[in-house]
């Protein structure tokens, strides 16, 4: 049962609305001018507003003016003696949603009554699914604040209102499509289509077809026609990821379509108009792979107008602890843990990691730490407890010793997991950064002179 609100200045009119407003199944609530009204709006929650056209003082369109300074998001009906285009028009114009003439029939009133609550009910629905895409975006957002993702995100903010074809470069696992959406998002086709073709993904008998689309009868087992990714994808953004792994027979027809904006399905004749916009992803040095002959260059100069280089996670060091938090939340959420943070020491293990893998490797270890650990804090105990003997190993930095100067990104490597041969490593690289003190060695390691000495098992000098 919806409040509907109903204003008009004669008593009579007034109580026939509340009586059909009532028999419609609604609470009705009554005023009889718009002062009235708004301080009804302001002790009560309404719905829909039926309101008269012509009354003394402010009439049914101020109110509307109203509403919308006021703040109030209360759709509302226009009631009118005059039955006329004109009312009808300035009324709609104005932002009623209907428009009844007088004598108000009941019936009538009744239906629009019910349309009015469903648009209503509607929109907010949509509200609250663009609300929804709006945090799937932002779980989406590139993190970091390090001054390498500055540098691409300020590119990607100057290449995003133009049309010019962008080149992401970039290792695999940097987040290069998280880039090309954010492109697409700045853009003003961020209305339109953004379609993506991973060109390494599909077999590459159907990587033509994927692209531009068949013909039926074209092929064995093509029994209708169906449109490629650059139809669905005119008047949007269509990304072409690992570009590199495209046939040389394809990136001429690729670079026919980047000059002239048409095409050909495969078996058919009849040339298609589009207009899109290309963004292009390669793990691999592109401009090295044209020089060599193995990538068609006419066809790299044409993507690379605007060549946007994505850093490696171990080059953005200081995002890590940001993109870690986001990953445990998120997983903590899917997987429905209570998980409050990382450990200090964990978080300095996950910084002193070589992540070939990049960001695509992190967020799956914090995922896998966050599946198997027991406690609301995720310890380097959870992480100990992956298998990293891929990469090099590296300590977690709970000491100055465990973060040299003379070392990048404080990675400490080292040959084996012998704890004998990490404990003179520890002590190389202390010696090392005192310029042999070993007093000051053993401060940095933690321990006693005496210690120190019976590691190094040498007299004092």
């Amino acid at each position: 049962m919806a409040t509907i609100l109903y204003v008009d200045d004669e008593p009579a009119v007034g109580q026939l609305l509340g009586h059909m407003i009532e028999r419609a199944g609604h609470h009705a609530v009554g005023a009889s001018s718009v002062h009235e009204a708004l301080k009804v709006l302001a002790r009560e929650r309404v719905d829909l507003i039926v309101s008269d056209h012509q009354m003394p003082g402010l009439t049914g369109l101020d109110l509307l003016e109203l509403l919308k300074t006021e703040g109030y998001d209360v759709p509302l009906i226009i009631l009118t003696g005059y039955a006329s285009i004109e009312h009808a028009v300035s009324a709609i114009k104005a932002g009623a949603v209907d428009y009844i003439t007088k004598p108000v029939d009941g019936q009538q009133l009744e239906i629009a009554l019910e349309q009015a609550l469903k648009f209503e009910s509607l929109k907010r629905e949509n509200a609250a699914l663009r609300d929804e895409v709006m945090q799937l975006r932002q779980n989406q957002q590139i993190l970091g604040d390090s001054p390498a993702i500055h540098k691409a995100l300020n590119e990607v903010a100057m290449a995003a209102p133009t049309r010019a074809s962008v080149l992401l470069l970039g290792e695999s696992g940097t987040g290069k499509e998280l880039f090309a959406r954010a492109i697409h998002e700045q853009s003003e086709r961020r209305n339109q289509p953004f379609i993506k073709i991973n060109c390494a993904a599909i077999p590459e008998g159907l990587i033509e077809s994927a692209l531009f689309g068949h013909e039926k009868g074209a092929f064995t087992g093509a029994i209708r026609r169906v449109e490629g990714a650059f139809e669905r994808a005119n008047r949007g953004t269509l990304l072409l990821d690992e570009i590199s792994e495209m046939r040389l027979d394809l990136q001429a027809k690729l670079l026919r379509v980047l000059q002239e904006g048409e095409f050909e399905r495969v078996g058919g004749e009849t040339p298609i108009k589009v207009d899109v916009r290309i963004i292009a992803t390669s793990n691999r040095a592109l401009a090295e792979e044209a020089a060599a002959g193995k990538f068609r260059q006419d066809l790299y100069f044409r993507l690379s107008v605007i060549p946007i280089h994505i850093p490696p996670l171990r080059e953005r060091r200081s995002d890590i602890p940001l993109l870690a938090m986001r990953f445990a939340v998120r997983a903590a959420q899917e997987y429905k843990k209570d998980i409050q943070g990382i450990a200090p020491d964990a978080m300095e293990w996950l910084r002193a990691q070589p992540w070939p893998g990049n960001v695509r490797e992190l967020q799956h270890l914090v995922e896998r730490a966050v599946v198997l650990s027991r406690d609301p804090v995720l310890t380097f105990a959870a992480f100990a407890g992956t298998d990293r003997r891929a990469t090099p190993v590296a300590v977690p930095a709970t000491s100055a010793a465990a973060n040299p100067a003379t070392l990048p990104d404080g990675a400490i490597v080292l040959d084996s997991l012998d704890i004998a041969n990490a404990e003179q490593r520890l002590i190389e690289i202390a010696l090392a950064r005192t310029n042999g003190n070993r007093t000051k060695a053993a401060d940095l390691l933690g321990i006693s002179i005496r210690t120190l000495r019976t590691r190094l098992n040498t007299p004092d000098a």
